[in-house]
């Protein structure tokens, strides 16, 4: 019998605008390419429409935009991830975020975690920097993304 590994943390890291950004692979549930984006009317910019997906209508967001990283092109060939939404709120159980490239699947040993503190300030969307090898990731704060979603859709 076989246990799950409790030294490392199993992450799906994406590219948004010049940033890549670490989620924990829990809240991934699908990751998929060339969705159909219907656009929301008086929404923000970072909130690039909505996709259909197994019969609910998933807010589509840029988190390079909500996060003042610049903005992201929504193209044809777009490549989307569907999280879990943690926050409990039955009107908004998925949201999803484009990313450019294909997400990578990756294992970070829990003490490979490390904080990267040479920034004096985060956007509000974003719960720290780590440092992955020789490269940083952004951890989102995924309830500050809900919210943010949340207030937008309501304000639509």
């Amino acid at each position: 019998m076989s246990y799950a590994n409790n030294d490392e943390v199993r992450g799906v890291l994406i590219q948004a605008g010049n940033e890549r950004v670490l989620l924990p692979n829990a809240t991934v549930a699908e990751m998929m390419s060339r969705v159909p984006v219907e656009p929301i009317g008086n929404a923000p910019a970072w909130l690039v429409g909505q996709i259909a997906w197994h019969g609910w209508s998933v807010p589509l967001l840029s988190y390079a935009g909500l996060s003042g990283q610049g903005g992201e092109p929504v193209s044809g060939n777009n490549k989307v991830v569907v999280l879990k939404a943690l926050g409990g709120n039955p009107e908004l159980p998925y949201f999803a975020l484009l990313t450019q490239s294909f997400p990578q699947l990756i294992a970070v040993p829990r003490d490979g975690l490390l904080a990267d503190a040479s920034e004096e300030s985060l956007p509000g969307v974003v719960h720290m920097r780590v440092l992955l090898g020789e490269q940083s990731a952004l951890l989102p704060d995924l309830d500050a993304i809900e919210s943010a979603v949340t207030a937008a859709l309501a304000a639509a």
